[in-house]
């Protein structure tokens, strides 16, 4: 008797941005954001042009990878992005990021400023790229062609792997708020709505690090809480290191 088989782990691959190079386009960048759930800490977005003859082995969905996994990946990633300058772009592996803060996301709104710093990250690029592909329904002002995908950072490897370093980079910027801020547990919530938090907002009082636009927040400094404010969440499918 034949066992039902499991659902089929489908990874990033980088056939889309092949497609693209065999037309002619390059450089491609992937692109992706970190924090946009969380009631505290920036929105931390990554654009990454991938060497196509190199592309780490093991790329995925950020969410779906545990932090030491996501921190070898990020190595690998990161790695050839201080190669010598003089090799050309094909050999090597170039990234590029950006922060939104929590002031800008009051501002502008959540929305807003995740587009805001995924654009930033891609004009932080060393080189311009001909096209991007940017994670989620959104495009981008990108200054190229720019093609929004859904789910990108399980699809595609560019984006998959933007996600990684956006992903390491904000685990690493909370980490160093929980030194600064002890017992609010930034370091291990990364500011995410989990009762350890609501119970430290309860406590201590929010910090210049919380976003005030945010319902939990908001009601923490006493102010009126509208339907049409973010409440904050946990990512689905995230592996928070509780």
């Amino acid at each position: 008797m034949r066992l039902p088989l499991g659902e089929e782990d489908i990874r990033p691959t980088f056939r889309r941005e092949r497609a693209a190079m065999k037309r002619g386009v390059w450089p491609i960048a992937g692109c992706d954001e970190a924090g946009r759930g969380p009631l505290a800490g920036p929105v931390v977005a990554a654009a990454v042009v991938l060497d196509p003859t190199r592309v780490p082995r093991g790329l995925n969905d950020s969410k779906k990878l545990d932090p030491e996994t996501r921190e070898k990946l990020h190595a690998k990633i990161c790695a050839s992005a201080h190669s010598d300058a003089r090799r050309m772009l094909s050999r090597s592996m170039r990234h590029g990021g950006a922060i939104a803060p929590p002031w800008r996301i009051d501002r502008d709104n959540i929305l807003r400023a995740s587009l805001w710093a995924l654009a930033r990250a891609v004009a932080c690029l060393p080189v311009k790229p001909q096209l991007v592909f940017v994670d989620g329904r959104d495009r981008i002002d990108a200054g190229c062609d720019c093609e929004a995908v859904i789910s990108g950072d399980a699809i595609l490897a560019s984006i998959a792997a933007a996600s990684i370093v956006a992903k390491v980079t904000r685990d690493r910027l909370m980490t160093r708020l929980g030194l600064l801020y002890p017992g609010y547990g930034f370091e291990q919530h990364k500011g995410y709505s989990v009762p350890e938090h609501f119970a430290a907002l309860a406590r201590l009082g929010p910090t210049i690090h919380h976003r005030r636009s945010f319902a939990p927040v908001a009601a923490a400094y006493g102010d009126v809480v509208t339907e049409d404010m973010e409440t904050g969440e946990i990512e689905p499918d995230a592996l928070l290191p509780l």
